[in-house]
């Protein structure tokens, strides 16, 4: 799987639209890992060839809900707000990582139109990904018990919380990190996974300990536990390498394929070697 990665990662580089093709025809794979990595990639690559793959993907409701919500998202990260009618089909989708998936990807593309251009300046981003929601305006995103109570407050629109996540995500202090972790108490699996995802790409040793409980707790969504298995191959201090080992034996297919990406790219981050260095930009 670890090799798979790597050849996606490389055709996503060449950024054509053969290279989109190339790519969707992964979505015939028994993996859903595989698949949802698949999408992902599709949307930080940004080319509107990919729409109508990651349609398909969305609309064939026999998916994997961890699928069709990473094509929901890269449909809004592809940045067409032309999409918004397909997405809000799924509004009432039976699955939920669907259903929150749609609405973030349409509140995202309805804030590009709208009030993108009305907003203050937000804080500089350390990172290249397409995110799912920008961060706060500048005034509100250095104040980390302010953003900590936005993200913690269910009330609030999705899209909202999100932009607090990213905004925490790119203060990027040890307690900005406590702050994400306390994100893991949440309903929703989607949100849990998403903060698994932001500590990939933070990279903070402090994040260590929640992600290990999210990957240990065998009561937990797979596709949370997946991303947390990433997120500490990414990390890569020493005890991340016996727990991602641990559970590359694990009952669920995609904790399992997790877990040996992990290893693999723990093993990169400790061997200096430039292989993954243009790839998983999904964690770096």
């Amino acid at each position: 799987m670890s090799e798979r990665f790597r050849a996606l990662f490389t055709l996503k580089a060449l950024k054509t639209d053969d290279a989109v093709r190339a790519i969707g025809r992964g979505f015939a794979d028994p993996s859903a890992l595989l698949k949802h990595e698949v999408a992902y990639v599709l949307g930080q690559m940004k080319l509107e060839a990919a729409l109508p793959i990651l349609t398909a993907v969305l609309e064939n409701t026999t998916e994997d809900s961890m699928v069709r919500h990473e094509a929901a998202e890269a449909m809004g990260a592809i940045g067409k707000a032309d999409v918004i009618p397909v997405l809000e089909k799924y509004l009432n989708d039976p699955e939920d990582a669907v259903r929150e998936t749609c609405e973030l990807a349409v509140d995202l593309l309805k804030w590009e139109q709208e009030k993108k251009a009305a907003e203050g300046k937000r804080s500089e981003s350390a990172y290249s990904s397409v995110d799912p929601a920008p961060p706060l305006p500048i005034d509100e995103a250095n104040d980390v018990p302010k953003l900590r109570e936005i993200l913690l407050d269910a009330s609030l629109p999705l899209f909202k919380r999100y932009r607090a996540m990213f905004s925490l995500r790119n203060v990027g202090t040890e307690e900005a990190v406590l702050a994400l972790a306390d994100g893991f108490g949440d309903k929703s699996a989607l949100f849990r996974h998403e903060i698994a995802y932001v500590f990939g790409q933070l990279q903070h040793p402090a994040s260590v300990p929640s992600l290990a409980k999210v990957l240990q707790n065998a009561s937990e969504e797979g596709m949370v536990r997946h991303e947390a298995a990433e997120a500490l191959g990414s990390i890569a201090t020493p005890e991340c390498l016996p727990l991602l080992k641990e559970f590359a034996k694990d009952s669920d297919d995609v904790v399992r394929e997790s877990c040996e990406v992990g290893v693999d790219m723990w093993e990169y981050e400790n061997s200096g070697d430039l292989q993954y260095a243009n790839g998983l930009s999904h964690h770096h």
